[in-house]
């Protein structure tokens, strides 16, 4: 059963951001989101990222989204649950109460914040829905998950180094990173990245780590029975737990 609606589904674009600092519409954002399961990458479009700095400003997330409406009164609310992140922990709920303008376009307020985010999904992207955690070494599902929203595909691989005990509220990867300079390369090595996935190739669009952008990578997804798949070829390569597949006229791509 999909927890969340079918109008949630599919990969959506962010095209602005309004808060009190000001507005934002050239940040690249792709929020993908299947019956449960979510992945987010954000990239500022002036971040170089050639230095620690400037990659620390990527954030990335991945987890599933639950959708309410606890004030009748009110727009129903969407939260992002995180189970990987590549910020430090947040002191708030990621939540926001959700109009949707048009079956493709929807507007976000904050709920312990104030802004305002306007979403526009993108075409192609409501086909098939997949959502698989890679099994570790033992056959137990690892924090690793791997997102197909149609013809598109987000992968997110958590980093194995804690945070560092001294966590503060609400700080940013940047200012852990400038308390802790010799945690730096444990700290960003967080495997983030999102492309279109067709014909057995996954090109890669934009990632957490620059250098792994503009890359096409063979890519082969099987589904092997209700609980297993397997991605043959490509740095993706292994055994998977199927959290959730939506396409069973196409138990194989690639």
């Amino acid at each position: 059963m999909n927890v969340v609606p079918e109008r949630y589904h599919g990969v959506w674009a962010r095209t602005l951001l309004e808060t009190p600092e000001g507005r934002d519409t050239t940040t690249w954002v792709r929020w993908l989101q299947t019956g449960l399961w979510h992945g987010d990458l954000r990239v500022p479009a002036d971040a170089a990222r050639n230095t620690p700095e400037s990659r620390a400003q990527v954030q990335g997330f991945a987890g599933t989204t639950a959708i309410t409406r606890p004030d009748p009164d009110r727009p129903e609310v969407c939260t992002w649950l995180r189970s990987v992140d590549m910020q430090p922990p947040r002191s708030t709920p990621d939540a926001g109460h959700m109009v949707f303008e048009t079956p493709s376009r929807v507007i976000e307020t904050g709920i312990h914040g104030t802004y305002l985010e306007v979403w526009e999904r993108l075409p192609e992207s409501t086909a098939r829905r997949i959502a698989l955690a890679r099994l570790g070494a033992g056959g137990e599902p690892t924090a690793e998950r791997l997102l197909v929203a149609g013809v598109f595909l987000m992968h997110h691989r958590p980093r194995l180094a804690p945070w560092p005990t001294d966590l503060r509220p609400d700080e940013t990867l940047a200012s852990v990173l400038q308390r802790h300079p010799t945690q730096t390369e444990a700290l960003l090595d967080v495997d983030i990245a999102f492309g279109r996935f067709e014909h057995g190739v996954w090109s890669v669009e934009r990632a957490a780590a620059p250098a792994a952008e503009g890359h096409e990578l063979p890519c082969a997804l099987h589904r092997l029975d209700a609980v297993r798949a397997r991605v043959e070829r490509g740095p993706l390569a292994g055994d998977w737990q199927v959290l959730e597949w939506h396409d069973e006229e196409r138990p194989s791509f690639g």
